[in-house]
């Protein structure tokens, strides 16, 4: 066994190498504001597989309240070094970044990499025998092909800010790289959006969908998305007969299509791209070329194949051209990935990387839709939602959390810190339909600092909860410009963002989901405050002098039940707005 060469390059990043082919050498290229970039270059004399490589260094643990990662959901603690695995990044999983943040929501420590294609692990750990984080990188970990240089950089941002304001200039960082551009985002991609999912689920009726449209423009929506179904009779959770994407359910689909547009909709099909079922056509021709046949759901297309990704491409193409779609929602895209049965490369595959065949493809997919329709919209949801991902896709949807709305919300500001303009949606909001409106009402106003997406069968829920889904789609598309480019805040990693703040120069909406006191430190013109809770008792405490305010306070419905004027000075001041309701101030 080779031994592991510890060196000591640069500001103390020890680099760990059981490979004794490559040199690396690490030079700061940039030290501003506290924040430090790193060139690491890796070279070899003679061309090689490369071994694991591994970038490590310490910090002292000074103010450190939890580390932030892209999809750790609720699981922000701190952890120590025996115990946990490590964070695995690649194209479709996670972004290769992390932060450590204070007690203050304050940024100590936000580290991250350039290289968002390949696998990499990555992690920030405390070790008990000294109180300091050891973080690390680790390059190398599936088999490449031969090299005999591999160029990336490191980031590290220590510079005095609200965490997630390290964390969105990560995300301007990775725009830098010319391997990380993102697609344009159409307007489409911005506007609220009804799902079939969690209503219907497989069960599709042309004429109910059609029906359910017409309800959902006149609320305030612009685009559907047609879910698992429509492509198969098969009314089984499985992926037997995917693959080759012939219409059976809806399958007068051009006609469907055209009665959706006829009702002002957008209208985008969804697909599972890897997965190529036993009972389909396709998996009689593509036979040996998966990446493994032994996956739960089903075979799963090898990328690396010319012609695995011209079939899948033509796909949507030719649904595009032949539908008139202006949509997709490519699904389980983290599929794609090295299996313990994945075949090696043989001379057929063109590209030997599974992650660069999935670079390949999704490049060359969103580059033949947008030459068609320049205004398409691609949706991913997490956990591929990281910084490759947005070069394919302009819409980033939160991971699947049915009936749970702080889940949502967290997933919302968890995806829109690292965003950057890519539209952020929440996962499809649904609810029983005998639940108590107010309560109803909190699946909406968790997730109103995403683009709101529903899925709820808008013909048979209550009237009353009818007309809170409409006053809250009219509240997000009046303020769409304020929600999805305004400045955002998420306070409180660690409580799961119980206050959320968006604004620009004029107008802050605030997002208040638990019993904690708002600050208010500078004056703006106008003032939403969202009473996202059950209790009504809202408690802000003003940190300069305001002035008055004239305060309008509705409830959850949109009716209008107080209006006066309150003055916004040093001190406390409690408001009472109805659960789940609204008040807007504005400023005399």
């Amino acid at each position: 066994m080779t031994p592991i060469v510890n060196t000591i390059l640069e500001n103390n990043i020890l680099v760990e190498d059981s490979s004794s082919n490559f040199e690396t050498k690490i030079t700061c290229v940039s030290e501003e504001n506290n924040i430090a970039t790193y060139d690491i270059n890796i070279t070899s004399k003679k061309t090689v597989i490369p071994l694991p490589l591994t970038l490590t260094w310490k910090i002292p643990a000074h103010n450190i309240k939890g580390v932030w990662k892209p999809t750790t959901d609720f699981a922000k603690r701190i952890q120590a070094d025996w115990e946990l695995d490590h964070m695995e990044s690649r194209i479709s999983i996670d972004a290769p970044v992390i932060s450590l943040f204070g007690h203050d929501d304050s940024n100590v420590h936000t580290f991250a990499c350039s290289n968002a294609i390949n696998k990499l692990e990555l992690n920030a750990r405390i070790r008990e025998e000294d109180d300091c984080f050891y973080c690390h990188v680790t390059l190398f970990l599936e088999k490449q092909s031969v090299i005999d240089n591999f160029k990336i950089q490191i980031r590290i941002d220590e510079g005095q800010k609200h965490f997630s304001e390290a964390l969105k200039g990560v995300s301007k960082w990775w725009e830098s790289f010319d391997e990380l551009k993102p697609t344009p985002v159409p307007d489409i991609a911005l506007t609220p959006l009804y799902s079939t999912w969690y209503n219907f689920h497989q069960s599709l009726e042309e004429d109910v969908l059609v029906s359910e449209c017409k309800k959902a423009y006149a609320l305030g929506y612009r685009s559907v998305i047609i879910d698992d179904g429509w492509q198969t009779n098969d009314g089984n959770r499985g992926y037997d007969y995917t693959g080759d994407w012939e219409p059976e359910r809806l399958n007068k689909t051009a006609t469907f299509v055209e009665a959706i547009h006829a009702t002002g909709m957008k209208i985008g099909f969804w697909y599972s791209v890897p997965f190529c079922g036993k009972k389909s056509k396709a998996y009689q021709r593509f036979k040996g070329k998966f990446l493994t046949e032994n996956h739960r759901w089903a075979p799963v297309f090898d990328p690396r194949y010319p012609e695995v990704r011209t079939y899948l491409i033509n796909i949507y193409k030719n649904a595009i051209l032949d539908w008139n779609l202006d949509g997709f929602k490519l699904d389980f895209i983290d599929d794609f990935r090295l299996y313990v049965d994945t075949p090696k490369v043989n001379s057929h595959m063109d590209i030997t990387s599974i992650n660069a065949a999935v670079d390949r493809l999704l490049t060359d997919v969103i580059t033949t839709l947008r030459a068609i329709n320049p205004d398409v919209f691609i949706e991913f949801r997490q956990k591929y939602v990281g910084p490759a991902m947005r070069k394919y896709g302009n819409m980033f949807r939160a991971f699947d959390c049915p009936g749970d709305a702080t889940m949502n919300r967290v997933r919302i500001a968890d995806i829109r810190m690292l965003a950057g303009n890519t539209a952020v949606h929440s996962d499809m909001i649904t609810w029983h339909n005998e639940e108590k409106l107010e309560v109803a009402a909190l699946q909406m106003v968790n997730t109103l600092f995403g683009v709101p997406q529903i899925s709820v069968v808008l013909d048979k829920i209550p009237e009353d909860h009818l007309e809170m889904v409409k006053f809250y789609t009219e509240y997000w598309n009046t303020n769409k410009v304020l929600i999805t480019k305004g400045h955002f805040t998420p306070f409180k990693p660690l409580a799961n963002y119980p206050i959320q703040t968006v604004n620009n120069t004029e107008k802050i909406a605030i997002g208040i989901h638990e019993d904690h006191v708002v600050q208010l430190n500078e004056s703006f013109k106008d003032i939403d405050i969202l009473n996202a809770k059950l209790s009504k008792s809202v408690i802000i405490k003003i940190n300069t002098n305001l002035g008055n305010y004239n305060c309008s306070i509705f409830n959850c419905k949109g009716e209008m039940l107080d209006k006066k004027e309150i003055v916004l000075n040093l001190g406390i001041v409690e408001i009472n707005i109805p659960a789940c309701g609204l008040a807007q101030l504005t400023k005399n």
